[in-house]
This record gives structure tokens, C-alpha cells and sequence, in this order.
């Protein structure tokens, strides 16, 4: 483990510069379009385009490592990234800000794959998932300190943005830098997503309402917190509780899913993300810290979600599949961000800002509804044949396409037929009669 920890610090000390960036771009778009009047319908379609490009990006970018590698890569999208950010102030209108936030996906999409795959060069089977901790627990509170820097300067003002531009730009330096040899990268394969939901509906369905609530929080909860009349700094505060809590609740939440039924840990969780988003209705009117306190009651129910979702499908595939099929289930989570913001845009604009944690409720109790049909539809898998919880960044993702723990293929000895068709969900094996 000393000797991974030796090798990937340039990649942890980059990534954590490039999530402090990322943290604040994000919250300084979404409140310099409520400073600018652009409505919070024009503003969710803004912030979804940051996972527009995230979702191309996820397309291409594997692409481009494949030809030219992951050094010239990186420079390339983090040049992007860098510059992208410096257009906001000079061009202050909504299509070019949209381009630039599809550029920024695009970019982000491309650091994080250079990034995961690196990582996963220098990982092995036994201390793999401690590296991922690291890289989910650095990823999450570069996500929250970068809500902190809207306080370094006006938000109205073009400082902030220089800040981010820089501390992307920083970010290249240690990975560029590092001595270490870039390691091979293949495209991975890809499952399509019929297959996948044929494998796991709950996985897939999951995965995607996941995203919208993240689009939802990540994008529209800065715009929130001012509608409500509040300052920067508590949008700052805000918005870093959701991170924290996703921080804090995700290993305990996880572990057990580990040790009891995945589907019913994911049942509780979104009922109390539901409940979350419901008190969030009303918390405004017993003042800040009961706002700040539900916002990281919510991230620490709606975050840990994802991973559970990515377990729940892993559990339905065969080990061969898992890395085949975890690039569509990123696409799977980008296409619900992409609405998210959206849904909760429009919906401020006519009901007001008790939109944003009502479309959050909405989310996560259809979710739960969905949960229960599906778990009456097929019997739970004994928590001894579940695979390992493995922590994961929603804002992130396993892009790489490699960094399941389970991803080495077994011998055929030891998959046999009748295990391939329980994992893969065959409905001749694992489906209850309608």
C-alpha cells in the first residue's frame, strides 16, 4: 500500500487542486446567472450542460487515450478547462456560457479518465479499494473546499473565475511532472444499456435518477440559496454540507449493504433522502443552521445512492461484464443530470425556490417505489454471493472502465454456466412468474 501511495500522490495532490476548481466553477456559475437575471429555467439548462459534455466526454475521450495517450491527454483537456472558465466574465450571455459549460464536462469527463485509469495501473487486488477510499474522500472534500473560495471575492466580479482557471491549471503540474511511466490504456468494451437493465432494471433505473438528484443539488442548490435571500457565504456553507455528508455517510451505509439485503439498505436510503428533501421544504423557516444541517441530512442519504446503485448491478453481472458494462452506467448517470437541473429550473421559475427540494422528494420516492416493484419481482441475492461496496463519487464515476475490484476475468472453471445466467440476470433463473 506505501509503495501504490508513493507512486499515485502526484495523481491524489492534482486531483485535489482539480476538484477545488470544479467545486467552485460550479457554484460560481449557478449564482453568477441568478446575478445576472437569467431566470432559473435558462440556468438549470446552463448547469445541465456541464453533464451534456460529461457525457460526450465519456464517449470520446476513451477514444483519444487509446491513440495518443494519457499525458497528452490530460494537458490537452486541462488547457481546456483552464481557458474555458476565463470566457464566462467577457461573454456574460446564455448560449456562450452553455458552450462553456459542455466544455467543461467535456474536460472534467477527460481528467477524471486519465486519472482512474492511472490509478488503476498502480492498484492491486489487495489494496485497490483503499486507493479508490482515497480518491472518493480527496474528490469530496476538494468538492467542499471549493464552496469555501466564493469567499475570497465577489462573485460579480471576475476574480473567482481567474482562481478557478488557476487552480485547474495547477492541477496539471504534479501529474506532468510525475516520474512515473503512463500506463497502457485499451478502450474498454461496452454493454449495452438493454442488456445491462435486462442484467439489473433496478441498477440501471437506479443509476439514472441518481443523476438527475445530483444535477439537481450540484447544479440548482447555489441558485436556492440566494432565492431565499441569503448570502454567498451560506450558499458556501450549503453546498459543502451536501459534499460532507456524502463524505460521512457513505462507508457506514455501505458496509451495510454488505452485510444485509442491497435492495433494502437502498429502500431506507431513499426513503431518508425523501424525508430529507421534505424537511428541506421547510427548514428555511427555523433559520440557517436547520437549512445547513437538512442539506447534510439529504447528501448523506442521496450520495451514497450511487454507490449502492453501481453494487446493485455489479451483484447481477459476471466479472467479466463489470467493466464492459461500467461506461454505460456513467452515460446511464450523465443522462439523468442532464434533466435534473432542468426539472428543478423550470420548476422554481413557477413554484418557486420550494421546487428545488420538492423535485428532490419526487426523485427519490419514485425511486423508492421503484425499489419495491423491483423487489417483488425478484428474490434478494444471499449477502454472502453479493460483491464488495466499493465507494464512489457521484460527481466522478469509474470512467476508466477498470476499477472494479472484481474486474480481473475468472477462469472458466470458476464461472460456470449455470452462475454466468444467475449474474446475469436471465429471467428463466432469476425472475418471479408475472
Amino acid at each position: 500500500m506505501i509503495e501504490a501511495l508513493r507512486s499515485a500522490w502526484p495523481l491524489f495532490l492534482g486531483l485535489g487542486f482539480m476538484m477545488l476548481g470544479n467545486g467552485l466553477q460550479g457554484s460560481l456559475v449557478a449564482i453568477r446567472a441568478q446575478y445576472e437575471v437569467f431566470g432559473n429555467t435558462i440556468t438549470g439548462v446552463i448547469m445541465a450542460g456541464y453533464f451534456v459534455g460529461f457525457f460526450l466526454g465519456s464517449f470520446i475521450v476513451p477514444k483519444m487515450l487509446a491513440s495518443v495517450g494519457h499525458v497528452r491527454v490530460f494537458g490537452a483537456v486541462a488547457s481546456i478547462a483552464s481557458l474555458g472558465v476565463l470566457v464566462y466574465p467577457v461573454f456574460v450571455e446564455p448560449i456562450t456560457w452553455f458552450t462553456m459549460r459542455v466544455l467543461t464536462g467535456f474536460a472534467y469527463a477527460g481528467l477524471y479518465i486519465v486519472c482512474e485509469s492511472w490509478l488503476n495501473d498502480r492498484a492491486t487486488n489487495d489494496n485497490r479499494g483503499q486507493l479508490l477510499s482515497i480518491y472518493m474522500i480527496i474528490s469530496l472534500l476538494g468538492m467542499a473546499g471549493g464552496q469555501f473560495l466564493l469567499n475570497l471575492y465577489d462573485p460579480s466580479e471576475f476574480q473567482l473565475f481567474t482562481v478557478v482557471s488557476v487552480l485547474v491549471s495547477v492541477s496539471v503540474v504534479p501529474v506532468l511532472l510525475t516520474a512515473s511511466k503512463a500506463p497502457d490504456f485499451e478502450e474498454p468494451e461496452m454493454i449495452g444499456p438493454v442488456k445491462i437493465y435486462r442484467a439489473s432494471p433496478l441498477g440501471v433505473v437506479a443509476i439514472i435518477m441518481v443523476g438527475m438528484a445530483a444535477g439537481t443539488y450540484i447544479g440548482m442548490g447555489p441558485a436556492f440559496v440566494l432565492q431565499l435571500d441569503l448570502t454567498v457565504a451560506d450558499s458556501s456553507l450549503f453546498m459543502s454540507a451536501i459534499f460532507i455528508g456524502g463524505l460521512l455517510m457513505t462507508w457506514p451505509i455501505g458496509r451495510l449493504s454488505d452485510k444485509f439485503d442491497r435492495r433494502t439498505v437502498m429502500l431506507v436510503v431513499a426513503i431518508a433522502a425523501a424525508l430529507a428533501s421534505g424537511l428541506g421544504m421547510i427548514a428555511e423557516e427555523f433559520g440557517r443552521i436547520s437549512l445547513f444541517l437538512v442539506a447534510g441530512l439529504m447528501g448523506g442519504c442521496a450520495m451514497p445512492l450511487y454507490s449502492l446503485a453501481i453494487a446493485h448491478t455489479n451483484d447481477h453481472l459476471t466479472p467479466k461484464q463489470m467493466v464492459a458494462a461500467s461506461s454505460t452506467l456513467v452515460m446511464a448517470n450523465g443522462l439523468g443530470a442532464m434533466i435534473g437541473p432542468n426539472i428543478a429550473g423550470s420548476g422554481m421559475d413557477v413554484i418557486g425556490p420550494i421546487a428545488f427540494f420538492g423535485s428532490l422528494l419526487v426523485i427519490h420516492v419514485l425511486l423508492a417505489i421503484f425499489v419495491i416493484w423491483r423487489m417483488g419481482q425478484r428474490p434478494s441475492l444471499p449477502a454472502e454471493e453479493q460483491g464488495d461496496f466499493v465507494a464512489m463519487s457521484v460527481r466522478a464515476g469509474v470512467l476508466a472502465g477498470t476499477l472494479n475490484p472484481a474486474a480481473e476475468p475468472l477462469p472458466e472453471d470458476d464461472a460456470p454456466a449455470e452462475q454466468e445466467n444467475k449474474r446475469a440476470g436471465d429471467p428463466d433463473e432469476t425472475e418471479k412468474p408475472a
